[in-house]
């Protein structure tokens, strides 16, 4: 090692230091506002103004001292959550040194949710159990004073057998944790994916990342759990043996990670539920859940009454889970959460109300949810579909058409949901930006932070690019894709890109966030049949020498798969006019706004094919009623290896959002 490098890593080791130095400093500040909050409960145990606030100044502190404010917020989020976990400990009178039992070993998913729970609370210890049973056995026995359990990802859906564990006398929910998961394949040595022959995980692994390996020839094989199956390969050192597992497995174990994000789902998340042998008195200003188990009559209607009371009462129900009754055959219990604490008078009187109508209900324990930290990359929550108020309904010419489900109708507006990002109804619209083409690991990323610098909310990028000429640069595919993903997951940018050919929609619907059918593939029945049985987000584009009954006939092909999560893109259309590249018909947004319940956008680069006009065309877009705008920009627009005259630089791009979109950009 040279001394100038030893020097360096020196000085940072040094810089290390002082900044755990300075976290210890906020640590005892933050213990000093938990005993003043514990003394006075009229405070607020968290304050979200104040976060919103903090987490703005930081960013701009961090960029004037340059550095990326994104990271900077992102870390201070981590640092917020961690700080009302804290207080909340801290108010709750909670000991130190609890000891946390859960499925697995060491750098399993359930260590890592625990972990990251408890993070907050001195002398926390984990013991791992072979399985959910025994994990609960080591706190009925006494052995631990929590269990941690998962009970339902957002790809699989529930883990089997958990609710059932979870009706034992004696055992009362306290808490949750929702952890993002993030499937890796690794292996003992760097290899390729097509030599590995055998892989092992969890079963419920292998489910969430059944695409992925149907693609492969090697022998799945299940493990008890997904560290467990890590923790073998590394023993084995076997270079074609891999396993699924989180990226803590790989770096516990000595794996080398061969392939990232290999689940069905982007955002793939499990939830956690702690249990305890006695309730908590947790803090009441923080929101809380409610878990009930109940059983209904077998009667017509037994079920609706209990939901109506938390209907007529306000009280929203977030969850509905029905699992066979282990004592009585062919009858269910019916597993549901609730917003709300059962000990306020409000929530209390529902639940005692709901009663009358059942055989049986038990509340299994309320817990606090915390929201400290959260952004548009960190929800499980996010729904595929929501109702904002109807727009202008359509007159007669409705009747004439064929196509029923993508007809306005009766039907309010849908708001496709991708991440955090809502587009359609009546939410604000967004800016949608990136290059045409991904060209290198480095222009994506330089691309995904001017984006994200802009106030755009998703990044756009062609892996796949369908050329008029077949000399012309055809994209990266997926090498391309793989970039593009890491990009935005760096940002905290969903992803939009095309996909061309059935066979690709679902490799490529596995990185990106929302597939794009191009105006040349819009009548490419296959290929929207396809897309139409995922549940991958769909950007269609009018076809340019297209009608608007043919762009919406071609939407309802998707729609008819079973996916309602359809956006139209109004991108220009071929006409006698050779002054710009194609004429924009933003009566198409007037008209489709009318006929349609499905969100409508603008892509105004494709329209103008010069960059110089794209500020304007998004000003009218806009003006006419379009939900967002999808506009090409570039780093070196001059360089750019497929339509740079009409990408916008990512100065001109930042110009845009402060001008069109400064309510979101902000």
């Amino acid at each position: 090692m040279s001394d100038a490098l030893r020097s360096l890593r020196d000085a940072l080791d040094a810089t290390d230091r002082r900044l755990i130095a300075a976290l210890a400093e906020r640590q005892d500040l933050v213990r000093d506002v938990a005993d003043l909050k514990a003394e006075n409960d009229a405070l607020p145990l968290q304050d979200a103004q104040r976060e919103q606030s903090l987490l703005a100044r930081v960013h701009a502190l961090a960029e004037e001292a340059g550095v990326d404010g994104y990271f900077a917020s992102q870390l201070y989020r981590e640092i917020l959550r961690h700080s009302v976990r804290f207080q909340s400990a801290h108010a709750s009178g909670e000991a130190a040194g609890l000891r946390i039992s859960y499925q697995g070993v060491p750098g399993c998913y359930s260590h890592s949710a625990a972990r990251h729970h408890f993070a907050a609370m001195d002398g926390v210890t984990y013991e791992g159990a072979t399985t959910f049973g025994g994990a609960l056995e080591a706190l009925t026995s006494g052995r631990a004073d929590r269990a941690l359990l998962p009970v339902e990802n957002t790809t699989a859906g529930p883990i089997s057998g958990v609710y059932d564990l979870l009706v034992a006398p004696g055992l009362h929910l306290v808490g949750e944790e929702i952890l993002k998961v993030e499937h890796c394949l690794m292996a003992p040595q760097p290899v390729e994916v097509e030599q590995i022959q055998r892989i092992g995980s969890h079963p419920q692994a292998i489910r969430q990342c059944s695409l992925f390996l149907d693609g492969l020839s090697a022998r799945v094989e299940a493990e008890d759990d997904t560290a467990g199956a890590a923790r073998l390969v590394a023993e084995s050192g076997d270079p074609t043996r891999a396993a699924i597992a989180g990226e803590d497995a790989a770096e516990r174990y000595g794996l080398h990670i061969i392939k990232r994000n290999i689940a069905n789902r982007k955002d793939n998340f499990t939830r956690f539920l702690i249990v305890a042998r006695e309730p908590l008195a947790h803090d009441a200003r923080l929101p809380h859940k409610t878990s009930l188990v109940l059983s209904t009559n077998h009667e017509t209607g037994a079920l609706a009454r209990v939901l109506q009371v938390f209907a007529d009462a306000e009280i929203n129900l977030t969850k509905l889970e029905s699992r066979p009754s282990p004592t009585t055959p062919f009858q269910s219990l019916f597993y549901a959460d609730i917003e709300g604490d059962a000990r306020t008078p409000e929530v209390a009187a529902a639940v005692e109300a709901a009663r009358a109508h059942t055989q049986s209900l038990r509340v299994l324990g309320s817990y606090p949810v915390f929201h400290a930290g959260r952004d548009r990359t960190a929800t499980p929550e996010a729904a595929p579909v929501a109702s904002r108020a109807p727009a202008t309904r359509g007159t007669a010419s409705v009747k004439a058409r064929r196509a029923k489900l993508v007809d306005r109708g009766d039907r309010p507006d849908t708001v496709v949901q991708i991440g955090d990002v809502r587009i359609g109804g009546d939410e604000p619209p967004v800016l949608i930006a990136g290059p045409c083409s991904v060209e290198s690991r480095e222009q994506i990323f330089e691309s995904a932070r001017g984006v994200r610098e802009a106030g755009g909310v998703m990044l756009r990028g062609g892996c796949f690019k369908p050329r008029t000429l077949p000399y012309d640069f055809q994209g990266l595919g997926f090498e391309g894709l793989t970039m593009m993903h890491e990009a935005g997951r760096a940002n905290g940018l969903p992803i939009v890109t095309e996909v061309l050919h059935p066979r690709d929609v679902e490799a490529v619907a596995r990185e990106a966030d929302v597939l794009q059918i191009g105006a040349r593939n819009m009548q490419n029945f296959e290929l929207l049949k396809e897309v139409g049985r995922t549940q991958t987000a769909v950007l269609l584009k009018r076809g340019m020498s297209s009608s608007i009954d043919e762009w919406l006939a071609a939407a309802e092909y998707v729609l008819a798969g079973g996916n309602e999560r359809v956006i139209l893109c109004e991108r220009g259309i071929r006409t006698f006019e050779t002054a710009t590249r194609n004429t924009l018909d933003l009566s198409a947004v007037v008209v489709a706004r009318e006929r349609t319940h499905l969100p409508v956008i603008v892509d105004p680069s494709h329209a103008a094919g010069a960059r110089r006009w794209v500020p304007a065309l998004c000003r009218a877009a806009l003006a006419a009623g379009a939900h967002g705008l999808i506009v090409e920009a570039h780093p070196d627009p001059d360089q750019a290896l497929s339509d740079g005259p009409q990408s916008l630089t990512l100065e001109a791009l930042a110009e845009l959002g402060r001008e069109v979109l400064s309510p979101v950009a902000a």
